[in-house]
């Protein structure tokens, strides 16, 4: 992960004679379900910038149940205004691994999860629609939106800590596939 972070910054000094700005964020969405979560913007163009996503949740709860994740979802965005101002529209791409068990996901994904754990990975992309609204030189905050496709392989096992294999699948899933409402800060 350090290794990615280390390109990420070196595609950002590289894009420096290009762009006007290059900001970090942070999306509040994924901290309301503890996952720490980093994001990195750079400006492509006047129109046009690279966004990047991660976050990465290792914790098991008390009651057994656990949101084990990671995940990366880079994003395309044209700007309808210009880059880092009003509207864009964007596409992007998302991948990551789980190992989740003993409550209920949104959207319908699982819907038998509570006594049993589910284990594999996911892979997918979409169109998504935000807005950002300054709230000073180096601050923005933004809210996103993206639907899309998801495939999703796993492997179901019989109780939530231990238990035999029950079942491996594959699960195609179409919705909502970004959610964000992010606080972003300017460091070039």
């Amino acid at each position: 992960m350090t290794r990615g972070i280390f390109l990420i910054c070196l595609l950002a000094i590289t894009l420096s004679g290009y762009s006007q700005h290059v900001g970090i964020k942070n999306n509040l969405i994924y901290d309301a379900t503890l996952t720490p979560n980093l994001g990195l913007e750079i400006a492509l163009g006047k129109k046009t910038t690279l966004d990047v996503n991660v976050g990465y949740n290792p914790f098991t709860f008390d009651d057994g149940k656990k949101f084990k994740h990671w995940l990366v979802q880079p994003e395309l965005r044209w700007w309808i205004c210009e880059s880092f101002n009003r509207a864009y529209w964007g596409i992007h791409a998302h991948g990551g691994e789980f190992d989740v068990a003993g409550d209920h996901l949104p959207f319908g994904v699982f819907p038998n999860l509570k006594g049993h754990r589910y284990e594999g990975y996911f892979y997918g992309g979409g169109l998504s629609f935000g807005y950002q609204w300054p709230l000073g030189n180096r601050w923005n905050i933004e809210a996103s939106l993206g639907a899309g496709y998801t495939r999703i392989h796993y492997e179901k096992y019989k109780c939530q800590d231990c238990g035999p294999l029950e079942k491996e699948d594959n699960y195609n899933y179409w919705g909502v596939t970004k959610a964000s409402i992010s606080f972003i800060y300017f460091i070039f």
